[in-house]
């Protein structure tokens, strides 16, 4: 197989579940690397029995991380995944055609599965979720929404065929986890910022992330994963907005 001009670009902590896979549908790029922010398992075993170039950098945010792993980037092409994503067969050969002729864009975008519960859920609002994952390095940035991230890409960009096979969670209690994290910080920015709310909008925010997700989104027909999915959202939207009551009460 011709290997394409590109660095394959995954960051990492205990990721060794999917690691292996996520790499092994890099493996056209002409180089891999596996930016690890200090894993206590047998990540960076697998990364290097895959040939990839392995950095060690404690996690200081994701745009520094990005940023720390792009300064170690020397081809022109970058293709991006999570430790628990990989490459369908037919987005990696779509991502291959357009690594050998690339035309005018300067980014593609990937849609992305996510399982969820008990199946890759393809409405509520989780698909096709266009990621811009393969890009020219000097027309990308990351930005940064409390601690999610995204890419930022210059120029046009065109959508590829095919998915991005993503595991988002193991079971239902760490998307908990997730959201207990994500909400607290969430409540805090809003706190700094000098905002406000009281129990009546936080339980109103709930009902509608509800709604957008189940209705909105048509997450019923994602089945009971959809169902399952809105009502976690309702308790995402619901708990950011109390946890700013609380923070305010304690103030």
């Amino acid at each position: 197989m011709n290997k394409r001009p590109a660095t394959g670009l995954v960051l990492t902590l205990n990721g060794a579940k999917h690691l292996d896979q996520c790499l092994r549908s890099l493996d056209f790029c002409s180089e891999l690397l596996v930016v690890d922010s200090g894993s206590t398992d047998a990540t960076t075993d697998i990364a290097r029995a895959r040939g990839a170039r392995v950095l060690v950098n404690p996690w200081p945010g994701p745009k520094a991380q990005f940023e720390f792993a792009f300064k170690h980037i020397s081809t022109t092409w970058v293709v991006s995944l999570d430790q628990d994503e990989i490459l369908s067969d037919e987005l990696r050969t779509s991502v291959m055609s357009s690594l050998d002729a690339p035309g005018p864009y300067s980014a593609f975008l990937c849609p992305r599965a996510s399982f969820y519960f008990d199946r890759f859920l393809r409405h509520s609002g989780w698909y096709p979720d266009l990621l811009p994952r393969v890009f020219k390095l000097a027309d990308t940035g990351v930005h940064v929404s409390g601690p999610h991230y995204g890419f930022e890409t210059k120029g046009k960009t065109r959508r590829l065929s095919g998915d991005i096979i993503h595991y988002p969670y193991e079971n239902l209690r760490q998307h908990v986890d997730k959201i207990n994290y994500y909400t607290q910080i969430a409540a805090e920015e809003m706190h700094a910022a000098g905002k406000h709310a009281g129990v009546a909008k936080a339980l109103g925010h709930g009902l509608a992330r509800f709604l957008k997700i189940y209705v909105l989104r048509r997450g019923v027909l994602d089945g009971k994963a959809g169902l399952v999915l809105a009502v976690n959202s309702f308790f995402y939207a619901f708990h950011k907005y109390i946890r700013l009551v609380e923070l305010t009460r304690k103030k």
